[in-house]
């Protein structure tokens, strides 16, 4: 038996998955990561943490598997949080900023005159928005040490997997920093200048194939090859066999994710980033809108009603048919894609006298549907023909998923495994090696069972509380 160990570090868990040449999972371990709110905007993980949590998995994982059998590993991770560490001594020089982290959103609207932002979209294919890596980049420099060098979650990875030796970042990756030029496939002097980013303190940008190095760590194997690393929503894309063009996914996790391949094609459109989704000999793009806040707005609800979590906000949604009046707008860190408005506030509206807890729950699971439906809709003009691949832990969620198909008016279709990302880095590394495993095929699919005239009402409401939200 063949097998590729992939790992997923995720925003609230790291997995690793041990997949086979026909795509089969025969290993897998996982283990939750923390992550801290110390102030309003503020999002911060353990980068020690992260790196501990990911040799857990991955020598469990190996050990299941049968380290013989495994040919290399795969990784993908989340994006645009930003660890900066000492290059001497490797150890971390403060927190992990999340994507989530709005702290520097002051300090990005200073930058934000039009010139500015034509220059930085023209170049990158992203807003100028605090999510992004090169903000939080800046932060972490400001005043650090010669030795302190910054990279994304990949590059943290590995560096420590590799003993130290390599600080690279894979292109796609890179893409999503606002330094990283799509059409030159480089970094850019212009901006790295705009952000006060000095170069050397930057990781070396890679195909996504690599070359990466070998496992060099305690904990792990040593010798092992790195094969392949995508950004977890690029490496869900690949999962769904997605890159050419038509084919439409959305990720369901702590935020989501959705993307459409536009295969060589760097297409534009209103709200939308425009992404490098991955780059073998040539490179592969995408649209995408992200959502900060979709997973993680269900369990805040769940939390808010003092309930255990998501599953159970579930049962309590399903006792009413509809949230009546009340929209949710979890516009926590500001609003996303196609909005990107980082003053947006987090809003409950529409509340009465015969509202209840069900309706607000029910609320919740409308406002991940509403939002992953306004990006879809900034993308596809007619969705009513066409259908969304959906992936993510929430996706075990029929509420949602039925929502999702009424508020869109199209096919929803739920892959078998709730392990895109691994899956999609899996056969990245596979196909590195010259072996191609099939796409993950769909474990369920969901219609419409709302007309048109429902949608349209529906639709015009949470125009109407995203509005509010934007005071």
């Amino acid at each position: 038996m063949t097998v590729v160990v992939a790992l997923d570090q995720g925003t609230t868990n790291t997995k690793a998955l041990a997949i086979d040449v026909s795509g089969r999972v025969v290993a897998k371990a996982s283990a939750p990561v923390g992550i801290t709110t110390p102030a309003a905007g503020s999002v911060e993980q353990d980068a020690e943490e992260i790196w501990t949590r990911s040799v857990d998995v991955l020598a469990r994982c190996i050990d299941e598997a049968g380290a013989s059998s495994v040919v290399g590993l795969a990784i993908a991770n989340q994006r645009e949080s930003v660890v900066a560490w000492d290059r001497s001594t490797g150890a971390p020089t403060g927190p992990v900023l999340s994507w989530q982290d709005s702290r520097t959103a002051e300090w990005c609207a200073t930058l934000g005159d039009a010139q500015t932002v034509g220059l930085v979209q023209g170049r990158t294919g992203l807003p100028l928005d605090p999510m992004f890596s090169a903000p939080k980049m800046a932060w972490v420099l400001r005043d650090a040490d010669p030795s302190t060098v910054v990279g994304t979650v990949d590059s943290w990875l590995l560096w420590n997997l590799t003993g130290s030796t390599e600080h690279v970042i894979e292109a796609g990756n890179a893409s999503r920093t606002l330094l990283y030029r799509l059409d030159k496939l480089c970094w850019d002097d212009d901006l790295l200048a705009l952000f006060g980013i000095r170069p050397s303190a930057l990781p070396e940008p890679r195909r996504s194939h690599g070359p990466f190095g070998r496992t060099a760590c305690e904990g792990l194997p040593r010798g092992l090859p790195v094969l392949a690393v995508l950004a977890d929503s690029h490496a869900a894309l690949r999962g769904h066999g997605g890159g050419t063009p038509g084919i439409v996914k959305a990720t369901y996790g702590t935020g989501s994710s959705v993307m459409r391949g536009t295969g060589s094609d760097l297409e534009h459109r209103q709200g939308i980033a425009t992404t490098l989704a991955w780059l073998d000999e040539s490179p592969t793009y995408a649209l995408e809108g992200n959502i900060r806040y979709s997973g993680s707005a269900l369990e805040w609800t769940a939390r808010m009603l003092g309930l255990p979590g998501a599953v159970a906000l579930g049962e309590l949604a399903a006792q009413v048919p509809h949230a009546g009046d009340v929209a949710f707008v979890p516009a926590f860190g500001g609003l996303g894609a196609p909005h990107w408005d980082p003053s947006a506030v987090g809003t409950i509206t529409g509340l009465g006298a015969r509202s209840t807890p069900a309706h607000v729950a029910r609320a919740a699971f409308d406002a991940v549907a509403h939002q992953v439906a306004d990006v879809v809709q900034a993308m596809v003009a007619d969705t009513s023909h066409g259908r969304l691949r959906a992936d993510g832990g929430a996706t075990a969620s029929r509420l949602l998923m039925q929502t999702q198909a009424d508020v869109l008016g199209c096919q929803v279709d739920v892959a078998a495994t709730e392990d895109m990302a691994a899956y999609g880095a899996a056969r990245a590394a596979f196909s590195s090696q010259g072996v191609e495993i099939p796409p993950a095929p769909a474990g369920g699919l969901y219609v419409p069972r709302k007309d048109s005239s429902d949608r349209d009402r529906a639709r015009t409401a949470w125009a109407r509380a995203v509005a509010r939200a934007r005071y």
